[in-house]
């Protein structure tokens, strides 16, 4: 595996995600031993030619020598083109890269309602993603038509879109008793409810498998649907405590 030297990725400390697959790249030589840093721990001197803000909606790569900056999914194919040159080659493809650019920022500008984090006010330099509109509806839309498809399977007399606007109106009802609040704090709330919405039919899925291997008592499957039910109030009030948000 070729080592790309003098170049640092700024990674967001607080998203797993992130952690994950910087040091995934460190672990398997792509970056030297240097070759991550929290966003948090900027330098001064890294500060005055680096795009803050950019820098914390996409992840950056440093050329520690130069002194210049890439950025987003430019810096993740420009690490992973030096060790297979044919991935960059590839991700360069007009159309290939739009889609690319267009999925990073899907889960960049999302990732704090997937996994929320609290946010420390010690700390001058947050690695927290602008709020875009665009990006957030098209998430709540895309986790509420997934999970709705796996409802479907569960209690298939349903239909895949009946569920789905039955969990769309339950969304923009919440948003309406939520209006004395921004934009933007109403779509963080909807998103992070959403998410733990998904978590609960992610909880489905075994249970299908092996719903179509053995016959499984009603009583069984309406005890397991209570469970599931409760952990999603958990999880969201969890997320509420977390984002603060004192409704």
């Amino acid at each position: 595996m070729k080592t790309l030297k003098n170049q640092t990725l700024l990674y967001d400390d607080d998203c797993p995600l992130c952690k994950v697959y910087t040091s995934g790249f460190i672990k398997s030589g792509m970056l030297d031993e240097n070759g991550k840093k929290p966003y948090c721990q900027l330098s001064s001197e890294e500060e005055s030619f680096i795009d803050v803000q950019r820098a914390s909606n996409e992840i950056a790569l440093v050329d520690n020598e130069n002194k210049t900056v890439i950025y987003g999914i430019d810096s993740l194919l420009t690490v992973l083109g030096f060790s297979f040159p044919w991935m960059q080659k590839i991700g360069n493809i007009t159309p290939v890269k739009y889609f690319l650019k267009k999925l990073y920022s899907f889960i960049s500008y999302n990732r704090k309602v997937i996994i929320p984090g609290k946010i420390n006010k010690n700390i001058k330099l947050q690695c927290i993603p602008e709020f875009s509109f665009k990006y957030r509806i098209l998430f709540i839309i895309f986790i509420v038509f997934t999970s709705s498809y796996i409802f479907h399977h569960f209690k298939n007399q349903f239909s895949v879109l009946e569920i789905f606007f039955s969990q769309i109106f339950v969304l923009i009802l919440q948003g309406f008793l939520l209006f004395k609040f921004s934009k933007e704090i109403i779509l963080n709330y909807l998103g992070n409810f959403a998410v733990s919405i998904f978590c609960g039919s992610l909880l489905l899925i075994p249970f299908l498998f092996i719903k179509s291997i053995f016959e499984i008592p009603l009583i069984i499957q309406n005890l397991y649907v209570i469970a599931i039910s409760i952990f999603v109030l958990i999880d969201i009030y969890r997320r509420i405590l977390i984002i603060k948000y004192n409704f």
